[in-house]
């Protein structure tokens, strides 16, 4: 069960290792277009019916002829990659039960967003666990976790390909160990794995206004912001001038200077030797990959060649 391109991978490791997968389930087509008259088919669904795979689109996951018909599919075990929330009518239909792959360490990041929010808080290791689907969301009995670092140069897409790779072995091995186990397989309740005094993170759903920078913020917790956002869906700032209409600038790279503001107002921009800095919380910020709104994304310099007086303008 899954939709987008991430769980695609753990699809293909299966059916590339031939396990066999009696059905898929994944969201509805999705409309498209300027008029939304075309319906786009999930990633998932794309690969399972390029590999003959029956595929159920449920808009309720209740449904009881939705619930019927994967009932007749006799599944021993479901696996769940980045798929919505499932009444227990679902998750406790196979023997085996169902497995979820959770792109964090949990208990840490439970949510929608886990790779996007690792990245925003500067974290320098996250992962993947499996783990049973219990009543509520992310947080049933662990099987298994892999780590994976963050470093220091990754966004958001970096760490998202390399979790894509590792939730698809890890998916791999739970299930050898549950089929192994005949639905018998150590598992941990994750309230055993909490240290006392450990703050637990959230992964809540990322939605536009999340993604506006605020200047004040410190210029590594900005630039960390940027990387967990980037390049999609992109931090963003409004660029005003007192003589300008506002216009959204996009933000998807950026490096530390190191340079003190001293006291200069968090969201000045200043142009230094072909750069383009901004005042944080604490130091200058250097923009180094922006995009203008009606524009392409470009380089900060090429920005400069058809963007003049830069400096007159304020990010908020």
């Amino acid at each position: 069960m899954g939709t987008p391109e991430f769980a695609v991978e753990t699809l293909r490791a299966l059916v590339e290792n031939k396990y066999n997968v009696v059905a898929v389930v994944t969201q509805p087509d999705k409309p498209v277009g300027r008029h939304q008259d075309t319906l786009q088919p999930s990633a998932v669904k794309q690969f399972a019916v390029a590999n003959g795979l029956p595929v159920l689109q449920p808009v309720k996951m209740k449904d009881p002829a939705f619930v019927e018909q994967l009932k007749a599919y006799n599944a021993d075990l479901q696996v769940v990659v980045a798929f919505r929330m499932l009444p227990e009518v679902v998750w406790a239909m196979p023997r085996f039960g169902t497995f979820n792959v959770h792109a964090a360490l949990l208990p840490q990041y439970r949510g929608a967003a886990p790779i996007n929010w690792a990245v925003i808080n500067g974290e320098k290791q996250t992962g993947v666990t499996t783990f049973f689907l219990d009543h509520e969301i992310d947080t049933g009995r662990i099987i298994m976790q892999e780590p994976f670092e963050i470093k220091d140069g990754y966004n958001v897409e970096d760490v998202y390909n390399g979790l894509m790779v590792l939730g698809a072995d890890i998916a791999l091995k739970t299930i050898d160990k549950i089929i192994e186990g005949r639905g018998h397989v150590a598992s941990l309740p994750q309230n055993e794995m909490i240290p006392a005094g450990t703050e637990l993170h959230c992964a809540p759903k990322i939605f536009k206004e999340t993604c506006r920078i605020d200047w004040e913020m410190e210029a590594e917790s900005v630039r960390n912001f940027v990387r967990g956002l980037s390049p999609y869906p992109g931090a963003w700032t409004e660029m005003a001038a007192a003589d300008k209409e506002p216009a959204t600038l996009k933000i998807f790279k950026t490096t530390l200077t190191g340079k003190p503001c001293n006291g200069q107002s968090s969201g000045t921009i200043t142009v230094d030797g072909g750069n383009i800095l901004v005042a944080t919380g604490d130091c200058w910020l250097q923009l180094d990959e922006i995009q203008l709104s009606g524009k392409k994304r470009m380089d900060a310099k090429t920005f400069l060649n058809g963007f003049r007086n830069i400096d007159k303008y304020h990010l908020g």
